[in-house]
């Protein structure tokens, strides 16, 4: 079987990423970004979906640390995208439901061919404009939008509890990464592309 692993560089005014990614690694995480709290929600992200990951990252953090996160974002899903290859023998779904004290989120996600991000989180604890440290939260969801618009994959993602926004996003990328395990894990029975339609 293929090895299925890509290496993307991605250089604009604003940023320059490289990520490395092999879905059948055995699990190092190696990310600098120059944003602690995103390297801790990356690594997070790599340890729970099981591959090995490098991300390195510059970028105009002085303006903005918004380019760098949704750039990196981007340069992810083009990896996953391209390692992923034809999508032959993998799961295709993934779904997690992940508690983390007093907070509980829910991930399901579809290695579909058709990018869509479903973000949701309870009215009475908004994102937009909570900082956890110097980290705007709400940048998080426009992570996971980069990354679904490249990856070609459909992302529900729904807090469904919690008083710690630390807490929300940690199990948001844990949870991420848990589905994304078992959407790309394969499954001997499969032969070709998950679909009945021969193609994804």
């Amino acid at each position: 079987m293929k090895e299925r692993k890509a290496s993307v560089q991605r250089k604009t005014r604003e940023t320059s990423i490289h990520v490395e990614l092999n879905l059948d690694g055995p699990g190092k995480t190696e990310i600098t970004t120059g944003i602690p709290f995103f390297d801790h929600m990356l690594e997070l992200l790599g340890y729970h979906w099981g591959v090995d990951l490098q991300i390195q990252a510059q970028g105009d953090l002085g303006v903005d640390f918004h380019h760098t996160v949704e750039d990196t974002g981007l340069t992810l899903g083009q990896a996953f995208h391209q390692a992923l290859g034809l999508r032959e023998g993998i799961n295709r779904y993934g779904f997690c439901l992940l508690p983390m004290d007093e907070t509980l989120v829910q991930v399901a996600l579809d290695i579909s061919g058709r990018p869509f991000l479903v973000f949701r989180s309870p009215r009475w604890f908004p994102l937009a404009h909570v900082m956890v440290g110097n980290f705007p939260a709400q940048l998080a969801e426009e992570f996971f939008r980069a990354f679904v618009q490249q990856a070609s994959i459909t992302l529900h993602m729904e807090i469904l509890r919690t008083r710690d926004v630390h807490h929300c996003l940690e199990g948001l990328f844990k949870g991420l990464g848990r589905a994304l395990r078992q959407a790309v894990a394969l499954d001997p029975r499969v032969i070709g592309p998950p679909s009945t339609k021969g193609t994804l």
